[in-house]
């Protein structure tokens, strides 16, 4: 296993500075793409991208080509393609879950109302399709196709889910495996596809994209209850006002009391929230210690990322790769 770093941002700028070339050339080609006659395309989807974000979807991409040592500009194409899929997705999140922030600044929902982010979400979706069939090779396309119905099928089961305090741990596993980790698998097995990797190490990096996701989004739900809202970008508790059963909750909920379960009805299934319902509930996420458990079993996804990597060989790029896995669970936002 590569040796650990300090767990700071500097893991995903050291990653970053590693593919410096290849992000500036998939920045230029998401710019490029976002182009339309139709004026308010380009200024919705560049306002969402002005937002920042840390790319770590487009870059998995880019970085298990080089891990594979992949020495064409293929990955470019397929990287913005994962970043149009991704920003797609945050769109029509952002209008079902009506969301006013995002990274913290006004979601583009909230600026320019929700049916136009809507109709410019599908409008990425589509440059995605047309950015995989230029690729030309199936098997790409068979793996970001099947990602972006994952993505929808997961979302759809999250709204299932909302509201309903009998929803189960696997349950919710399934729902960000779907909405969260497929497309951070996808991502990482499309570079090892066209570096011609093996059956054997395409898999490998498929798996280590799924438990990477599946970290990724235990501390965006744990953040939800802990952490600073200048530094999250988005509403504290926001997923409480929304009735979303995520990992904490579920925890909590697993060893309430009746006056605890009470709470948890009256407030997640029946939306109904007094004043002093958040910080009511943020107590009983602490009284259970739930933040902490959810971030140890991310730590659990992180080990598992990692020991994937063991099989490629040492290179800077792998030890890049580890790292940023491992700050997953050290960052706040």
């Amino acid at each position: 296993m590569d040796g650990a770093t300090p767990l700071t941002t500097d893991a995903l700028s050291r990653l970053t500075a590693l593919l410096e070339a290849e992000l500036k050339a998939t920045n230029e080609a998401i710019i490029a793409r976002m182009d339309s006659p139709v004026v308010l395309i380009p200024r919705l989807a560049a306002h969402i991208v002005a937002a920042g974000g840390k790319r770590m979807r487009p870059l998995l991409t880019l970085a298990t080509a080089k891990l594979c040592g992949y020495s064409g500009n293929r990955q470019v194409k397929l990287a913005a393609c994962v970043e149009f899929i991704h920003t797609a997705t945050l769109l029509h999140d952002d209008v079902v879950d009506e969301s006013v922030l995002r990274r913290g600044f006004a979601s583009a929902n909230a600026v320019f109302g929700n049916k136009a982010s809507v109709l410019v979400g599908d409008f990425l979706f589509s440059r995605a399709f047309e950015l995989m069939v230029e690729d030309g090779s199936l098997e790409v396309l068979r793996i970001l196709s099947a990602a972006s119905a994952t993505i929808a099928e997961g979302e759809v089961l999250q709204l299932t889910t909302q509201n309903d305090i009998s929803t189960t741990a696997q349950k919710y596993f399934d729902v960000i495996r779907g909405k969260t980790a497929a497309l951070f698998a996808a991502a990482a097995e499309v570079g090892g596809v066209i570096a011609g990797a093996s059956a054997e190490d395409c898999a490998a990096l498929r798996e280590f994209g799924m438990d990477l996701g599946m970290a990724f989004q235990l501390v965006d739900d744990a953040l939800d209850y802990s952490a600073d809202q200048a530094e999250l970008g988005k509403t504290v508790g926001d997923d409480f006002r929304e009735g979303k059963l995520t990992y904490p909750v579920i925890l909590a909920l697993a060893e309430a009391n009746a006056e605890e379960r009470a709470f948890w009805v009256r407030t997640l299934e029946e939306s109904d929230h007094a004043e002093k319902s958040l910080a009511t509930a943020l107590g009983l996420i602490e009284k259970y210690d739930a933040t902490a458990r959810t971030i140890a079993r991310a730590d659990q996804f992180v080990d598992s990322a990692v020991n994937r990597l063991t099989r490629f060989r040492e290179s800077e790029v792998r030890t890049a790769l580890a790292d940023v896995a491992r700050y997953t669970t050290a960052r706040r936002h």
